[in-house]
């Protein structure tokens, strides 16, 4: 963003860029010390998404000479929204609010068989070179097409309610997918779905470790074919950097689930 650009309003080059105009204010108060530990963590857990905080300590410890504890261990995990994949309480990266209504479990056994039936949403951390920033995605199901993505340096609802508006603007899914964190469950969130009178809310269990499985596969995708070849410096140049990517991997990356078709080719079949 150019403060001195004087036919465009910051507001609009924010609007333009995909970013909430307070991230352009935002300063991270993260500890650079901390922010090097939870990228170390981030490139053990995409390697071994099935560790718990116990075996990531003592990867910290033997590859990356970082001597930390057990309460800090948990604590950048839990900050990160991290998790071994295996049945146990989940940490989430919007903690669950107990007042919100919650929705039950749509997805157990159905069998997903064509684009718009299912989409999920879900976030995960994303490492720059001196700090992080969180992506949003929703993503369909059948094609693992990426509907709409959002990127904020900032956990704030606008971000989520950003994301699902855009998508909608792209289709409609018969059943919406999410975590029980805050955001998802916020009212603000549930009512942007309700007013689609044909979208079903299904919101994951505890414990169901497997239920955005799809989304974790599309988390270490970007990961390593993106985020690690490229040290983006800020959120100005990751949502560049990840406005190609995903073009490349909605429309030219060829999935051998899809018997090699592209994400696109399946979402907007005839």
């Amino acid at each position: 963003m150019d403060r001195d650009l004087k036919n465009i309003s910051l507001s609009r080059q924010a609007d333009l860029l995909g970013i909430s105009r307070s991230s352009f204010y935002y300063e991270s108060i993260v500890n650079p010390e901390d922010i090097r530990i939870m990228n170390a963590i981030d490139e053990i857990f995409a390697k071994y998404p099935f560790y718990g905080y116990r075996r990531i300590r003592k990867d910290l410890q033997s590859d990356y000479k970082i001597q930390i504890n057990k309460k800090r261990t948990v604590g950048l995990m839990k900050n990160m929204g991290l998790e071994a994949i295996f049945p146990k309480k989940k940490w989430h990266l919007s903690t669950p609010d107990k007042n919100a209504k919650k929705f039950s479990y749509l997805l157990s056994g159905l069998p997903i068989i064509r684009p718009n039936q299912v989409w999920s949403a879900d976030i995960a951390y994303i490492k720059l070179s001196k700090g992080f920033v969180y992506l949003v995605v929703i993503m369909d199901w059948f094609s693992r097409y990426v509907v709409n993505w959002e990127l904020s340096e900032t956990l704030e609802i606008k971000f989520y309610l950003n994301n699902l508006k855009r998508a909608l603007t792209i289709g409609t899914s018969e059943i919406h997918n999410s975590d029980q964190g805050s955001h998802f469950t916020s009212p603000q969130y549930i009512d942007i779905l309700n007013n689609k009178e044909k979208i079903k809310i299904s919101m994951d269990g505890r414990g169901r470790c497997m239920d955005n499985i799809f989304t974790e596969r599309l988390w270490r995708t970007i990961k390593y074919e993106n985020i690690y070849l490229n040290e983006y410096q800020d959120i100005n140049e990751a949502n560049q950097g990840l406005t190609e990517y995903f073009k490349f991997y909605n429309e030219k990356r060829k999935h051998q689930s899809l018997n090699y078709q592209t994400p696109a080719q399946i979402y907007f079949i005839k």
